[in-house]
């Protein structure tokens, strides 16, 4: 990997620009300085006074110019590619936290962004079961299921028994069968959530997790690829959604969001809440048939995030 020498475009540049620059500049220095010579296989030397690494020996690290990233700790207005932030951010054995900060900062989009962490708090687990009868669910921004209490299976199915890559809200909506029966405003939903899908994708394009649930979905779904081919696009908005419930009948469930850390792909803990006496009364009766024994309601969920063998 290889960088020319850049051209300096600072006269147009706006404050903001100029203040993420000195960030990041401060951000590379402090790191370098942090970084042994021990740590990246290289030997110290007894003339060595520079704390941490030197700039050339980062500059070599990362296969980029020296002069290169010489101005990138300067501050100077250069165009920052991902695969360069990814090689720096190796070269200085950033952990996830520092390279998604770094990354931020050169306003780069991470092409390989670490393995998503499912793990959830024992907060937010306690806060799904206390949900309960209101289904209850953790997502991402991709609208993988990552998490839900026993009143989520009751309403939308077993999902202990799904493969884990099919627990996801956009794939059960263009494929399943069963999903088709239930949810009474199915086209207008999947129209809806595929332009959503599409408006938060701009942000992601570049991620192989994005490309791999878009592409799994034009091969499986013919609707999927029409609507997709439409470009719309929407913003999530709370609406009154109904099921026709098997067992209990009719629910009519409006969906509330509590989104997690910023920096965690759009997590978000979403309760789906009754918008009538009648919608609350049927979840309480799901409930109590669980309690009795089922009559085909699905299985418990313990309260651990799916990733831990649910």
């Amino acid at each position: 990997m290889t960088d020319t020498a850049p051209t300096d475009t600072t006269p147009t540049d706006t404050a903001p620009a100029d203040i993420r620059r000195q960030e990041l500049a401060a951000f590379l220095r402090s790191r370098r300085e942090r970084v042994t010579p021990e740590q990246v296989g290289l030997v110290r030397g007894s003339r060595r006074r520079t704390p941490g690494l030197r700039r050339e020996e980062v500059a070599q690290l990362s296969s980029v110019g020296v002069t290169w990233y010489t101005w990138l700790e300067q501050a100077r207005s250069i165009k920052v590619s991902a695969q360069v932030i990814d090689a720096i951010a190796r070269a200085l054995l950033m952990d996830p936290s520092e390279r998604a900060h770094l990354f931020a900062l050169a306003g780069a989009i991470d092409t390989r962004p670490e393995a998503e962490c499912n793990a959830l708090s024992a907060e937010v687990r306690r806060l799904l079961r206390r949900l309960a009868p209101y289904p209850a669910t953790v997502q991402n921004g991709r609208y993988d299921v990552l998490a839900y209490n026993r009143s989520w299976t009751h309403v939308f199915g077993d999902f202990d028994a799904m493969e884990q890559r099919d627990r996801n809200c956009l794939w059960l909506l263009a494929t399943s069968g069963s999903w088709r029966e239930t949810f009474l405003d199915r086209d207008e939903m999947l129209r809806d959530l595929v332009a959503k899908f599409r408006g938060s994708m701009a942000e992601h394009g570049a991620e192989p997790a994005w490309k791999e649930l878009r592409d799994r979905l034009v091969g499986a779904s013919a609707e999927f690829r029409e609507l997709w081919e439409r470009h719309e696009v929407a913003t999530m908005s709370p609406h009154v959604k109904r099921y026709q419930h098997p067992q209990v009948g009719l629910l009519r469930l409006e969906h509330r969001m509590m989104w997690m850390a910023p920096l965690m792909q759009a997590y978000r803990l979403i309760a789906y809440v009754p918008a009538d006496d009648a919608t609350e009364e049927r979840l309480e009766r799901l409930a109590e048939l669980s309690e009795a024994g089922g009559a085909g309601v699905p299985g418990a969920w313990d309260g651990r995030p799916v990733s831990e063998g649910q």
